[in-house]
């Protein structure tokens, strides 16, 4: 696992590498052809046809994972096809990718001409268009603040969503091995079943027309199994700015914030950053030409700018590694308590 999450910060997902998401998501696509093509507009049809696409999913997910770790167990060749694939169910490299290329088109925004004039006014359509590709928001009328808010909302909740939840579920497949039940499903079965239901909630989890239906099993199912591994996140998180004290009441602050967010998760994960950060997150967004107001995270703390973006990123990194330091700990812990009691 170590392993893993050091090869996902060095390559991330190189786009000439085949990556078990795609396939996911072209399963997913003709899945919801089929089961629309026989649920028809149905509310009871489509939710029944719903929980089929996830069952399906998640199921061949993880079983694809656990075939995988069957055959890691039989040699080396096996085992470097493990890190790979454990790897390919991280996000913090890509996450990084695409904010840096945000923030990369936002860089010539200020400063004067070199004949002493002011600089004529940026050019944010660049910008605007690598961000529509990481949210959901409208982002063709946001400002520089605007996306800056986006970009620090998007490395707060996917820090969660593509790094700690996955990382958390393989930390539990670990833990089954740790415990010498090798037969059971391990970190990348328990990864990729994760992976699996995430991209079913990224596809399918709106709430308009057919898949206000067809999406509920896969978006509660997501909600589920990132509930977790998003509020361990927001106690842990202090501990990545070297201030660990501060976990419990950053915890409890983050849950009262994030409540009235749609998502039971979404929220939380925002809410945390905001507070450690000290930046004001939420507000109106547009999805569709449609406004829809999001509760304030922080309120009254300062806008997030460039550096409130990449000082999130730098905290995702650290709290990834002192996760894996922990596990190392209570590997170890665990070992040698088992030693002494035999």
């Amino acid at each position: 696992m170590a392993l893993a999450c050091g090869l996902d910060r060095l390559v991330g997902d190189p786009p000439w590498s085949p990556h078990p998401v795609v396939a996911m998501g072209w399963l997913i696509t003709r899945l919801r052809r089929l089961a629309e093509a026989w649920a028809g507009d149905r509310p009871w049809a489509l939710r029944l046809a719903g929980g089929a696409i996830a069952l399906e999913l998640v199921a061949g997910s993880g079983l694809a994972g656990w075939g995988l770790e069957r055959l890691a167990l039989t040699g080396w060749p096996g085992q470097v096809l493990l890190v790979a694939a454990l790897a390919s169910a991280l996000a913090g490299r890509s996450l990084e990718q695409a904010i840096g290329a945000v923030l990369e088109a936002l860089a010539p925004a200020a400063g004067q001409t070199a004949a002493g004039k002011p600089a004529a006014e940026p050019d944010l359509a660049p910008a605007r268009r690598r961000l529509a590709w990481i949210v959901g928001r409208d982002t063709d009328r946001l400002e520089a603040r605007g996306i800056l808010r986006a970009l620090a909302e998007t490395a707060s909740e996917n820090g969660v969503d593509g790094l700690f939840a996955p990382l958390f579920w393989m930390l539990v497949g670990a833990g089954i091995w740790s415990a010498g039940l090798w037969h059971l499903p391990g970190p990348l079965a328990l990864a990729w079943g994760f992976k699996a239901t995430s991209t079913l909630d990224s596809m399918l989890g709106y709430r308009r027309g057919r898949l206000t239906w067809l999406g509920s099993a896969g978006a509660r199912l997501d909600d589920l199994l990132v509930w977790l591994p998003c509020r361990l996140t927001a106690l842990t998180l202090p501990a990545a700015a070297g201030q660990p004290w501060r976990g419990p009441a950053l915890l409890r602050a983050a849950c009262r914030e994030g409540r009235p967010d749609p998502s039971p998760n979404a929220g939380v994960s925002q809410a945390a950053y905001a507070q450690l950060v000290g930046v004001q997150l939420g507000g109106l967004n547009h999805y569709g030409g449609q406004p829809r107001p999001k509760p304030l995270l922080a309120a009254g703390r300062p806008a997030p700018d460039r550096a409130a973006v990449e000082r999130m990123l730098s905290l995702n990194r650290r709290l990834q590694l002192l996760w894996l330091l922990a596990a190392a700990l209570l590997l170890g812990a665990g070992r040698f308590i088992t030693k002494a009691l035999s």
